[in-house]
């Protein structure tokens, strides 16, 4: 199991009876996270600065996955923007396919983006919707 909140990134391998803190290379405040479907110890978040500035790091967006349970981290920039970004990614804003290789991510000043390679790389669909509040993949 796997949880982001206010108060950082967590991991539980024993159904939620002990959870261990984990510490990503960014920041860990957020709220999405999206588990591999397969593979238990394999993860995607989207970090913000902190409650109070609940923003991207340096206005520049990023995406982090550990594959091996938190213990090494990758941040995946590619195709996010990397400056004036001010997006912020909800609870349920972020989803991966079933197949753990597609990705979906909205914010909540309405840009959405898809990866088709585990989040290595992002394409930008749409710039100009609505807040974003949840995707999912059907």
């Amino acid at each position: 199991m796997w949880m982001q909140h206010h108060a950082g990134i967590y991991r539980s391998a024993d159904a939620g009876a002990h959870w261990t803190r984990l510490s990503p290379p960014s920041d860990d405040f957020g709220f999405a996270v999206a588990a591999h479907p397969r593979l238990a110890q394999t993860a995607w978040f989207v970090p913000a600065i902190k409650d109070e500035i609940r923003m991207p790091r340096d206005g520049a967006l990023c995406v982090t996955r550990t594959d091996d349970g938190g213990q090494n981290w990758e941040i995946m920039r590619h195709g996010l923007p990397q400056r004036d970004a001010y997006d912020l990614i909800y609870r349920h804003g972020l989803e991966v396919d079933e197949a753990g290789e597609r990705l979906a991510m909205g914010s909540t000043t309405g840009a959405l983006w898809s990866s088709d390679d585990g989040g290595r790389s992002w394409q930008l669909v749409n710039a100009h919707l609505p807040p974003i509040y949840a995707v999912r993949f059907v």
